[in-house]
């Protein structure tokens, strides 16, 4: 299998190859085509694949079979789209338009009115989806020319809405991943004490959207331990999520929620936590790729070592603004290769090479559709399988991939505070799709405005005003048609 990876200069690749390079998805690929629009960065990270222990440095030979032995995949990189997609089977995406200085960008313009300033989540998620979408339709359309059987597995944040973007285009070749939802599943099976086997969720209950979503059940032997998890604060204190919320509060919810619903639970404390840090999440990363990358070509065998301390500080990083000063992640937090993990799974069950019967379940992105009955086609309406939720939205949830795809597995009903959140930020996802694809700028001032993080007609225009003011390509957006 040929896979491409669009983003190949990104920061998370090497955690993909070692991935491929030995364990369960060893063999899995034969070509590693890394494609991205800088020359520079494909140079660093081709530097850090070549310096990595245990096979980067053999990279370049050809796949001897599946397994731990074999042979790491042959890595090529490019900075031509067209030559990157020929041939090709499977595309990674994990693209930033505008960079980590982009990003500072979109956290900065809304803190700078007072308001939560977070890359995905919020006013910085819209700003970010505007820039984004439009890269990505392009990648697709070029994809359904150039190599139309490939799939796509998403990455690219904000996943949810750029996924929802590209259905009309790819359809069920779409699969939007983020590790945060089945991290949480795993850290709050483990506090629980149920062990979960790799790639299966029976007994698990998960809805919600990219970055908004809740565990409300986690059944073993027709028992379910989510209650008896949230009346222990022992055990909610042993695990990151369980940490960010107060247990009396999770005890009355009776969910679990993904941890970037600390923005909207507590939300006055995260932007004061925010404005409070001498610089912020975006300008941290930017300083240190800004260090590192130039580093890291002329590294040698000591690319993979420079990378790797990275890593580590960049993940120590993560959600700083919901720690204690001098509160540090556990190392289980700082492993790494969540990402990686879940896109290879979709891959290979993709490719037919699961071992598990009937599929692979893992918590995906993709449309909101439940299977037809074939027993009577046509027969009834598409059925959501979050019920409450538009059948054609993009949602969150657990699915069962197959060759032929990802299929969503039915949930029970929101509770009603949930579904009304739900509601209002699957309304703001749709506008701010529809002025990224349409080149609507009204309705990209209505998602700014709606937003629940915002929630004001005064602030929404003048947040697009800043962001207009930072990115001018947004001007030739409104303009396209």
């Amino acid at each position: 299998m040929r896979l491409m990876i669009a983003g190949g200069g990104g920061f998370r690749v090497p955690l993909v190859y070692r991935a491929l390079s030995s364990g369960p998805f060893a063999g899995l690929v034969s070509e590693l085509v890394l494609f991205d629009v800088d020359p520079a960065r494909l140079s660093a990270i081709a530097a850090v694949l070549r310096a990595m222990p245990d096979g980067g440095a053999s990279a370049g030979g050809a796949s001897a079979g599946a397994g731990a032995h074999a042979r790491p995949p042959a890595v090529r990189t490019t900075t031509s789209l067209p030559d990157a997609l020929r041939g090709t089977d499977l595309v990674f995406a994990a693209i930033r338009p505008g960079g980590t200085a982009g990003r500072i960008a979109d956290e900065r313009v809304a803190q700078d009115l007072g308001l939560l300033g977070q890359e995905t989540t919020g006013a910085g998620g819209i700003s970010y989806a505007l820039r984004t979408i439009p890269e990505m339709l392009h990648l697709a359309r070029q994809m359904r020319e150039l190599c139309p059987d490939a799939g796509l597995i998403n990455f690219t944040n904000p996943a949810g809405m750029v996924t929802e973007a590209l259905v009309p285009i790819l359809g069920r070749k779409v699969i939007g991943i983020c590790d945060s939802a089945g991290g949480l599943v795993h850290r709050a099976a483990r506090a629980a004490g149920l062990s979960l086997p790799d790639g299966r969720l029976d007994g698990v209950g998960y809805y919600g959207l990219n970055h908004l979503g809740w565990l409300y059940r986690l059944e073993s032997e027709g028992r379910d331990l989510l209650p008896g998890l949230l009346a222990d604060p022992a055990a909610l204190a042993s695990f990151e999520e369980g940490r960010l919320f107060p247990q009396p509060f999770l005890a009355q919810l009776g969910a679990l929620p993904n941890e970037y619903l600390y923005y909207y639970y507590q939300r006055d404390t995260a932007a004061a936590a925010m404005r409070a840090m001498a610089v912020t999440r975006g300008e941290s990363i930017h300083h240190q790729q800004a260090e590192l990358y130039p580093r890291l070509a002329s590294a040698g065998t000591d690319a993979y070592r420079l990378w790797d301390a990275a890593r580590r500080s960049r993940e120590e990083g993560y959600l700083a603004e919901a720690r204690t000063p001098g509160e540090q992640r556990d190392e289980a937090d700082l492993a790494g290769g969540g990402y990686e993990r879940v896109a290879l799974a979709v891959m290979r069950a993709l490719a037919g090479e699961s071992a598990l019967a009937g599929g692979t379940q893992l918590i995906l992105n993709t449309p909101n559709t439940l299977p037809v009955n074939p027993a009577a086609p046509g027969e009834a309406p598409p059925q959501p399988a979050v019920p409450g939720l538009p059948a054609d939205a993009v949602v969150e949830v657990p699915c069962t991939v197959t060759p032929d795809g990802a299929v969503p597995l039915p949930q029970s009903a929101p509770g009603p505070e949930q579904l009304a959140l739900l509601r209002r930020v699957k309304e703001v996802e749709q506008l701010t799709v529809r002025a990224a694809t349409r080149g609507d700028r009204q309705a990209a001032v209505d998602a700014f405005s709606r937003h629940p993080l915002v929630d004001s007609p005064h602030l929404g225009p003048a947040l697009l005003t800043g962001y207009e003011r930072v990115f001018p390509a947004l001007g030739a957006l409104w303009r396209q048609e």
